[in-house]
């Protein structure tokens, strides 16, 4: 088995960035709280479109929660976990997501990862001057990345199972979170990504990654759904990793995985 990393990220506004770079900021907003500035912004795009959300580059990255699933000499691995620790900053947290892929360039699996999550990170990566060449790389280094790659959207290096199973039409996407209840998975588990900025305001940061590895976790599963889907996982292969999840989530000491715990054991 190649290594596979599942990853999902959790952002909140960049308010230090929409004060150094949103266009219709009022004469004197630069002297307003983190709050002000970020309250103002998000009424304003909602008033202009509707919606709240932010242009990429002003999303700053809070949790990376990242599955890992790979053989070693020892035997398998499963890791679940967000990156670094509690009060790490942002820098730490994206030089540590593209440390992996250079160390293990693997097979990364998401849900809307081309359409959020690593645009987020490239535009990270590139505000704190960070290096991530194994991951550039289109063949200039490795000829077996011309062919595959994280970047081409038709590659399977990274998988973009949002992106894949809707037929690249934007008018077929659907939820991880319906799709995974569809599918006998747990679903999302306590929180939801509007609800990220609040709980981050409140000091909630062990909240926030958890919810980061909840969804994770229903990658993973809807992943390995797909593989077998696909005929690159037998039936007992799908049954022997879904077992295998639901082992490592049932062996977790946190509460907080209990709702999980019992709709995974009620599948």
């Amino acid at each position: 088995m190649s290594a596979v990393l599942v990853f999902d990220l959790e952002t909140i506004p960049d308010a230090s960035g929409l004060r150094l770079a949103w266009p219709e900021l009022p004469d004197g907003a630069s002297q307003w709280s983190d709050d002000d500035i970020v309250s103002f912004v998000l009424q304003q795009r909602e008033a202009q479109t509707g919606k709240s959300f932010l242009p990429l580059q002003f999303h700053r990255v809070v949790a990376i929660g990242c599955l890992f699933r790979r053989e070693s000499d020892s035997g398998e691995v499963l890791q679940l976990r967000c990156l670094g620790d509690h009060g790490d900053d942002e820098r730490r947290l994206v030089r540590d997501f593209f440390g992996i892929i250079e160390k293990y360039a693997p097979q990364l699996v998401s849900w809307n990862g081309a359409g959020f999550d690593l645009p987020v990170l490239h535009y990270r990566a590139l505000i704190h001057g960070l290096a991530a060449p194994r991951y550039w790389d289109m063949g200039e280094d490795d000829r077996d990345f011309k062919y595959n790659n994280y970047i081409s959207r038709y590659h399977h290096r990274h998988t973009d199972l949002m992106d894949l199973l809707s037929l690249y039409n934007g008018r077929a996407i659907a939820p991880l979170d319906q799709v995974a209840m569809l599918c006998g998975f747990p679903g999302k588990q306590g929180m939801s990504g509007a609800q990220v900025w609040p709980a981050f305001c409140e000091g909630r940061i062990d909240d926030i990654r958890h919810y980061c590895l909840t969804d994770v976790m229903n990658t993973w599963l809807v992943w390995c759904r797909f593989q077998k889907m696909r005929g690159l996982y037998s039936v007992e292969r799908y049954q022997y990793e879904i077992e295998l999840a639901r082992s490592f989530v049932s062996q977790q000491s946190d509460s907080r995985w209990a709702s999980f715990i019992t709709a995974l054991e009620g599948r």
